[in-house]
């Protein structure tokens, strides 16, 4: 194979390269890192006095495109993780209907629910009148029996203002008596604040992970009150 002498003694393409070049020259167009060297020595013959238009405007376009595939990709994924995050909260919400009794109800809740829903801690906390009863301390740690009004001063964390039904954050003090026993490991927090029916004191699920991350405020909470709406219905079944 031989080269081919060009202007100012530079080495020309060889007869099988330019060959090839144009028997498919959309191979050049697509790579990338052959266009942007073709582009760079175009600009060098041209010389410093003039501006090429046509490569600031291919370097710009080369720039959009890069942020395009980055947003792509990140769209992509956060589909990925939104497809997962419904497909864990759908099958806890199978688990909540399964129990046939209130206790395997309550007892599903630390062995399963908590596992599918991959928290570290789930506790139900209700606001009773009479304080915790000897049939709810029978009933397990699972549960955790405050005073009225605790469940919308937590929620608000006594912060003026509407309770939202959905509370992402990091742990709180306050929340210490909410985690029980492993409040010193719990970092982040959700909760799911329950209506019970018509008379009846509002509830609260708490979610606790170890991870300070696992819950941001930032976060959406739509799958959390699908979640939060079906374990209402479910509890206003077996109160009643």
């Amino acid at each position: 194979m031989t080269a081919r002498a060009g202007q100012a003694g530079r080495i020309g393409l060889t007869e099988d390269v330019r060959d090839l070049i144009l028997s498919d020259p959309d191979a050049v167009l697509d790579d990338a890192e052959v266009m942007r060297a073709l582009i760079a020595a175009n600009d060098r013959a041209m010389g410093e006095n003039i501006v090429d238009l046509r490569g600031v405007a291919l370097r710009r376009l080369e720039g959009q495109l890069g942020r395009l595939e980055d947003t792509h990709r990140g769209v992509i994924a956060a589909a990925y993780e939104n497809l997962a995050g419904t497909n864990i909260v759908h099958r806890a919400v199978l688990q909540l209907l399964e129990p046939l009794t209130f206790e395997a109800f309550l007892s599903g809740l630390t062995t399963r629910i908590a596992p599918t829903l991959r928290v570290d801690t789930l506790r139900l906390v209700l606001e009773s009148q009479q304080g915790g009863t000897a049939a709810l301390q029978r009933l397990g740690d699972v549960i955790c029996v405050v005073e009225p009004g605790f469940v919308e001063a937590w929620l608000t964390a006594g912060r003026k203002g509407p309770v939202r039904p959905v509370v992402l954050r990091q742990t709180l003090p306050v929340s210490d008596r909410v985690h029980g026993a492993m409040a010193a490991h719990v970092r982040s927090e959700a909760g799911l604040r329950l209506d019970l029916g018509p008379g009846r004191l509002p509830g609260l699920l708490v979610l606790g992970a170890e991870d300070p991350h696992q819950f941001r405020p930032a976060q959406g909470t739509d799958l959390l009150a699908h979640f939060a709406a079906v374990f209402e219905r479910v509890m206003r079944r077996w109160l009643a």
